[in-house]
């Protein structure tokens, strides 16, 4: 075999090898976890609905960061869509139901704040494209200097014209309004890149001027709607303190009534067995600009971080994955 004939096997040989790799960048691409949301006649309604046997299980995988690093989690996944509205349900295991964040509790002399934080998972959907997080997820949106703790990093996108829509279910100061906190990410300003969408919601601290006790109390005169939470429209200021003996915890952190585009995600949620299990609903459109807009016939990026009694440092996060819809 001459020269040149060898070369054009050679030339041959390297364009196939080259062709199979190109051939193969797809199937990687979409080896990526996908979540499809069912179509489905019948709405669910509730955590034990039948016709979530309708939608696909996806086990999805989590890495453990900061004081979780090394460790593991999982969380089972599903997703309906009918009508207006689409629905996730969660699934994941929690040795311990965390939903006190700070509460004070008295020992029969002075009041002091508890170690106690609260259990809580978030989810990221792509708004505007944000660069690298369709195959890097979170990672992404994670700014600092290399040598700067990681609680001082800035959670944000890299630019103005990226642009996140952020669910956060909190399980003592949003799932007792029975909601998910609704919020957005976008490039940094002095402290985040994260904001809260229109309307009103969130929490207020509950304590004195000087810090040492609690400030407000449920109002005797209501009867509690979220029972062992203070909801912020259901607190009075305490006049007595004399009313309270040793062993009294309350709380520290007092939600807020939702409203606006901050009430768009209802929650509905059930810890048992050492498990919590998690319905989040919102309409496919909410005709918010700050609101992912979900399209039938599109796919979309996202990715999921789980927090166990935990701050936000310190979480387990998954792999970027995407959500379809079934026809």
């Amino acid at each position: 075999m001459n020269r040149q004939v060898m070369g054009n096997w050679m030339l041959v040989l390297a364009l196939a090898v080259a062709l199979g790799l190109v051939m193969q960048a797809p199937a990687l691409a979409a080896a990526k976890q996908e979540l499809v949301s069912a179509k489905v006649k019948q709405a669910p309604a509730g955590l034990d609905d039948a016709v979530w046997k309708d939608a696909k299980a996806l086990e999805v995988p989590f890495e453990g960061k900061e004081k979780f690093a090394g460790m593991k989690a999982a969380v089972t996944v599903r997703s309906v869509y009918s009508g207006d509205n689409i629905y996730f349900l969660f699934h994941w295991k929690d040795a311990n139901k965390s939903v006190t964040k700070g509460a004070w509790k008295y020992d029969g002399q002075q009041w002091a704040q508890q170690k106690g934080n609260e259990d809580r998972i978030s989810l990221l959907f792509e708004i505007d494209r944000i660069n690298n997080f369709a195959s890097k997820g979170c990672t992404v949106t994670c700014h600092g200097a290399a040598d700067a703790p990681k609680k001082e990093w800035k959670f944000a996108t890299a630019s103005a014209a990226e642009k996140g829509d952020l669910w956060h279910w909190k399980a003592a100061r949003s799932d007792p309004y029975h909601y998910a906190e609704d919020g957005w990410l976008t490039v940094a300003g002095e402290k985040t890149g994260r904001k809260v969408d229109e309307g009103k919601g969130g929490d207020a601290k509950n304590m004195t001027d000087d810090k040492s006790k609690p400030k407000f109390m449920r109002d005797p005169a209501k009867t509690a709607s979220a029972p062992g939470f203070l909801l912020a429209e259901e607190a009075v200021e305490i006049t007595d303190y004399a009313v309270f003996k040793a062993g009294d915890v309350i709380t520290y952190q007092m939600p807020k009534k939702p409203s606006g585009s901050q009430a768009d995600i209802q929650a509905m949620s059930r810890y048992a067995d050492g498990a919590w299990t998690l319905m989040l609903t919102r309409k496919l459109n909410t005709g918010n600009a700050d609101d992912v807009a979900f399209n039938a016939q599109k796919k979309y990026s996202f990715a999921m971080a789980l927090f166990d009694d935990s701050g936000d440092e310190n979480s387990y996060d998954s792999e970027a994955m995407t959500l379809a819809f079934g026809r």
